[in-house]
This record gives C-alpha cells, structure tokens and sequence, in this order.
C-alpha cells in the first residue's frame, strides 16, 4: 500500500500488536531460472517431489476462513485493521487464494468488486478505498504490489477456468506494469510501488517486498519482455545490498540515490528505517520462489530465530537496533516458520498459525499467503508435522 509505512509509524508506537496497511547473456538466463523455480524443477536435476507439504490444518478452510471473516458478499476485502478501509493488495490476495483454492464464485465476487470500484482507464487499480468517505477513491494512484498479485490471480484463473477474457485482462496489465512501474536508474532497471510520488530529482523510493518474484515470473511468461529478466535480476542484486543494522536485514522502503549519489542505497526518508509489516514478505517471496540462498532470507531466518529473544519482535530498528516491545502477531509468525523451513531445510515442528488467531485482515493474510508459498514452492523438501504431535 503506499501509504502503509507512514500509518505503521503511528501504530508501531502503541503496545497494540494490531496490524496496520502494508499499505523485478546473466539477465535473461536468471529470469528463466526464476520462473523455472517457481513451477518446474530445475532443468537437469533429477529429482522426485515430496509428497504435497501440508500443516495440520486444512489450508483450503483456512482460506474459507479468511473468505467468511474479511470478505463482504460484494466481495470487497475489509481491512478491519484500519477502519474498515480496502485496498488492491486484499482484492488481489483474495482472487489468489481463491483461485488456489479452487473457490470460482468467491474469485468472480472480489474480481468484480476491484474491477467495479477500483479500476483505473489504464486496466491498473487505485490502491484504497475509504467506504465512508464522499469519494471513496480520493487517490487515484496504484499500489504497485495490488496490481501484481490481481494480474498474476487473472492469469492464474484463465489457466484453471479456461476464461481468456481473464488473460487478456492479466496481459494487459502486465504491459501496463513494464509501461508505468518499471524504470531505469542509473543502470538499474527499478520496479516503482506506484506511478506516482516515488521518482524525486536526486533518489528513487522503492519497496523491496513489492518485488513479489513468483508473480514477475508469471508476468514475464504471459507477456514476454526481456525487461522482466532485468528487472528480477537487478531486484535481486539490489536486495544484496538493502541490508541494514546488526541483523542486516531489509527495510521497508529504502532510496536509491541519483546523480551524484548514484548507487547508493539507504532506508527512505519519511518512514521509519525498519524491518516490519512491509519487509517480512521479502524473505517470503524469496521462499515462494525458490531463491533459499539469499542473503535476505538468511539474514531474516537468523534474526527469527535468535536464541537470546524471548519472543519474535513485531519489528526491528535498523539503525538503533530497537526491537519492538511486543511480540509478532501470528502472521508474521506464520512467515518465520515457513522461511525458516525453506531456508535451513528444516521440518515445520509445530502447526502453523492460524486464521482465527490474526486480529486482523493483514496477519490472516500473512498466514494465508506462507500456506501458499509451502505449497507451491516445488524445493520444499521438508516433512510434514506428524499428525497428532504438539
């Protein structure tokens, strides 16, 4: 969301947990091994899948769930975190879920409620909607992470329902994605959070958990560019560098200097410098795709698991080395376990938390999406918590 950092500044500092808005020759020859990580095995290997990795849970009614409790009968997704407020982030979260879980009517309701209410003339999505307001849609501006994941649940769609109205819609936004969002930097070819606000005359703002690897791979395959390859691989090479503080981990949103600063990176002036509700998605979206040996996702899976913390913080200062004063609410959690999983190979010893311990649409989100990724992650090669073990 593109106003998330900014909110959480103001609900970080409360002892509340409640979750607030979370609010791409070696170039193309990565972006083929991405989207290969994500679908296929790796092409030479001989290697049989695990069997499916499931929690104890059913992860379909943990889906049914999170439909019955945030979904209205529209299909707008209610942010019960903020006022009730929605966003294209929920709408695209919910018409992935729904897909994944085989849920066409719960798909068809949250696609057209999006497509009704939030749907720009470019096929891209404004990225809130305040149903109290006189003007629900008083920005008009995209979230660049909504309009990836609805693109990618569309494309997902038309492959299991066979509707090609839904790729078509899917395609066309992926052109307007590489049109908008996505920019030269100083040699860096940089994936914008939204069409407007991020480009300032000496620095470029980005949000390294926008970078959602799996759907650019998706991406790239319906509407093949080879700006897609440069984009994963110098996302991957700038997240190298966007670590930060004694655990060295990603921030929110960091800068990327121009000019005479070009090539320096730091976190973003205006919101805090740290790894929270937004950074938590960069190791998961690493995990998803297969890519378990970046330093990100190291360096995330050592600060979770941490053997003098008490509890998993909410989030971390990078500058001061602050931990929050309260523990991760239970997506969060939900994200460390199964990063943690992927990235030491290391069986998931405990079920999952679930939708019905989330305070809020943001946490049963984060819950929802790592079932996904432990899903669909074909590297997964761990083993599934024993049925009946604590």
């Amino acid at each position: 969301m593109l106003a998330e950092s900014q909110m959480l500044q103001d609900a970080a500092e409360t002892h509340d947990a409640r979750l607030k808005l979370t609010p791409l020759a070696r170039r193309t020859l990565l972006a083929a091994a991405t989207a290969a990580l994500v679908l296929t095995p790796a092409c030479g290997e001989s290697w049989a899948p695990n069997p499916v990795i499931t929690t104890r849970d059913d992860p379909a009614a943990q889906w049914r769930a999170f439909r019955d409790r945030f979904m209205t009968p529209e299909g707008r997704v209610v942010d019960n975190g903020n006022g009730g407020i929605s966003h294209s982030e929920g709408q695209g979260y919910a018409m992935l879920f729904a897909e994944a879980f085989e849920d066409r009517p719960a798909f068809e309701r949250a696609y057209h409620w999006a497509r009704t209410h939030l749907r720009r003339a470019d096929g891209l999505y404004a990225w809130r909607y305040r149903p109290q307001a006189p003007n629900p849609v008083e920005d008009a501006n995209n979230a660049t992470d909504g309009d990836l994941y609805i693109a990618w649940a569309l494309l997902r769609a038309a492959d299991r329902w066979l509707e090609p109205a839904w790729r078509r819609d899917g395609q066309r936004m992926a052109q307007t994605i590489l049109q908008k969002l996505v920019l030269e930097v100083d040699g860096r070819t940089v994936l914008l959070p939204g069409a407007f606000g991020f480009v300032h005359a000496d620095r470029v703002v980005v949000n390294p958990s926008y970078y959602a690897f799996p759907a650019l791979a998706a991406l790239g395959r319906a509407v093949p560019d080879r700006a897609w390859g440069r984009l994963m691989d110098d996302g991957l090479q700038m997240m190298r560098g966007m670590r930060y503080g004694r655990w060295s981990l990603p921030a929110d949103w960091v800068e990327l200097g121009r000019g005479r600063a070009a090539g320096a990176m730091q976190p973003a002036q205006g919101w805090p410098a740290r790894f929270s509700f937004d950074a938590v998605r960069v190791p998961l979206h690493l995990a998803w795709a297969g890519l378990t040996t970046e330093p990100c996702l190291r360096a995330a899976t050592q600060f979770w698991n941490d053997p003098w913390m008490a509890n998993r913080p909410a989030w971390a200062d990078l500058r001061n080395g602050q931990l929050a004063p309260y523990a991760a609410p239970s997506g969060i959690e939900a994200v460390a376990d199964v990063t943690t999983a992927s990235g030491l190979n290391r069986a998931i010893t405990r079920p999952l938390p679930g939708v019905d311990s989330a305070r809020d649409y943001y946490s049963a989100a984060l819950s929802l999406l790592s079932r996904l990724a432990l899903r669909e992650n074909p590297r997964m090669v761990l083993t599934a918590h024993a049925n009946g073990a604590a």
